[in-house]
């Protein structure tokens, strides 16, 4: 109930707890991510849902999980234990079987390869637990290994969430210039996601975006930005793709 001035406003709460919170993370990392922030960034980067995804940074596992909930179709909220509308006194429980149900079956397959990595141990023993909790362990493959020393296949689409220098040490002055050898290098072929608080540092990536969002992660000013890496250069692609439209 709230009352101001001359309106009176009363609501029924029919989530309990914020929906942010899927019901899936036992344990977290520091400065995990919003469930809701992750599902969107993924929405927002317009995956097809059929080309590989990869988290390289992927600390708790949200990313991971929110991609493969929207890869398989599964309704994000299905693992919450209770939402407030189930305490309301006309609550059809009955119903609310059916219409789980009715949403479990609509369920998609997807043939592609949700895949991430970490260089903390621990975090990835996190994510695993996360991704087993979310029924997820057989669809999402976490490894251990350092950002700066992986490659990935081309035609991957790769969402990742990099320390912002807030409430974790970034250890080194040149982090963001790194971020964008490693990718220049390493992940030729395919499009990339970043988002940042550090939107300062991120002109050290030394790619030019070809799109650029702006966001709010909690109270922090973002950038999500696409850098696309192409094998060779951008005009040779331009020209390939040019030449083939001609045979065709």
């Amino acid at each position: 109930l709230h009352i101001a001035k001359h309106t009176c406003t009363v609501s029924l709460d029919s989530s309990g707890d914020s929906l942010h919170k899927r019901g899936y993370k036992l344990r977290t990392v520091i400065a995990p991510m919003n469930e809701v922030l992750a599902a969107g960034l993924i929405l927002l980067s317009d995956w097809n849902k059929t080309s590989n995804f990869h988290d390289p940074m992927c600390g708790s596992g949200t990313i991971l999980i929110e991609a493969a909930l929207i890869a398989y179709n599964v309704p994000p909220n299905i693992f919450r234990k209770r939402f407030g509308f189930e305490g309301w006194k006309d609550f059809d429980k009955k119903l609310w079987e059916k219409i789980k149900e009715a949403s479990l079956d609509k369920e998609t397959t997807y043939y592609g390869k949700i895949t991430g990595s970490d260089n903390s141990q621990q975090a990835v023993l996190i994510s695993r637990e996360n991704i087993d909790n979310a029924l997820m362990y057989d669809n999402v493959k976490i490894t251990n290994s350092d950002f700066f020393k992986t490659e990935i296949k081309t035609d991957t689409l790769v969402v990742f969430n990099p320390p912002y220098g807030e409430r974790i040490d970034l250890g080194t002055d040149d982090f963001y210039e790194k971020i964008g050898t490693t990718l220049k290098h390493k992940y030729k072929g395919s499009n990339i996601w970043i988002i940042s608080s550090d939107i300062e540092n991120m002109k050290f990536i030394g790619l030019r975006p070809s799109r650029k969002i702006k966001l709010m992660n909690g109270k922090l000013d973002c950038s999500f930005r696409k850098f696309e890496v192409y094998e060779g250069s951008k005009k040779a692609k331009k020209k390939n793709q040019t030449n083939t439209n001609l045979k065709e």
